[in-house]
């Protein structure tokens, strides 16, 4: 077995993921939920989350491994900044590698002004990942002028452009149907995991989208604000975990939070 197979069963379960993508401070700053990181990792792990997504920074700074696989995002871009939908190289391979994490992840934003820099990236962090048996997520999402981000049509060829380009896995957003996503996943050769996208209004809005994805053929989710902004992190993380994981109904998974 390679390297890059035993990192990516790491950041699984069953051949399923829970991912909770904490990088949100670059872009953001220490917003809701990630004033104190490390803490929140913790509870997270607690659910039952299969990964957690950080950038190297964090990474150094946690006193202890978290109780699940640990990703390194390489990639960044602020909101301040006059063009935050370019992504920028803001790590290595090497550095992933050095540190002990089990997977990377680079975003790439398909239809903006800079994608052409994006997916030259994207191309050669690929094969520094196959050098060094490193799994590579690729978050692919549609964003730029006249660009339509929940567009199935336009999901799915941002997903089979990371998949083209060498990516293990994908994050994209759904489609918001079961059957407009299903053939998202049929066109991409690669596992795909959702986007948990902002902070929805429900915790049955939110899981019901998780339902859903898994319905239409997603490896798994990656949750983020819905996840870390919850009043009760832990619990929402293992109401997702047992949909991904086992199946569970929406009205399960409600009966774990305690809601109604």
């Amino acid at each position: 077995m390679r390297g890059k197979e035993l990192r990516l069963r790491r950041i699984m379960e069953n051949n399923k993921s829970v991912i909770i993508p904490m990088d949100h401070g670059v872009t953001n700053g220490p917003i809701k939920g990630l004033e104190n990181i490390k803490s929140m990792v913790e509870l997270v792990s607690k659910g039952g989350a299969t990964a957690v997504l950080l950038h190297k920074g964090i990474i150094k700074q946690l006193e202890k491994a978290p109780n699940c696989g640990l990703i390194m995002h390489i990639s960044g871009s602020t909101a301040l900044g006059p063009d935050p939908n370019w992504k920028v190289i803001v790590g290595t391979v090497e550095e992933a590698v050095k540190l002990g994490v089990d997977a990377v992840s680079i975003h790439v934003n398909i239809g903006s002004e800079r994608e052409p820099e994006m997916l030259k990236d994207l191309g050669q962090i690929s094969t520094e990942c196959e050098d060094w048996q490193m799994p590579l997520i690729a978050m692919m999402y549609p964003r730029g002028k006249n660009i339509d981000a929940f567009d199935p049509k336009v999901i799915a060829h941002a997903s089979r452009i990371g998949a083209e380009l060498g990516a293990d896995i994908i994050k994209t957003p759904f489609t918001g149907k079961v059957d407009t996503f299903s053939k998202v996943v049929e066109g991409c050769p690669v596992p795909i995991i959702i986007a948990g996208g902002p902070k929805t209004e429900t915790d049955s809005e939110a899981l019901q989208m998780v339902k859903d994805s898994m319905e239409a053929g997603a490896m798994g989710v990656a949750m983020g604000r819905n996840a870390f902004q919850h009043p009760n992190p832990t619990a929402f993380v293992r109401a997702v975990s047992e949909i991904v994981k086992k199946g569970i109904s929406v009205k399960e998974a409600l009966e774990i939070l305690g809601s109604k």
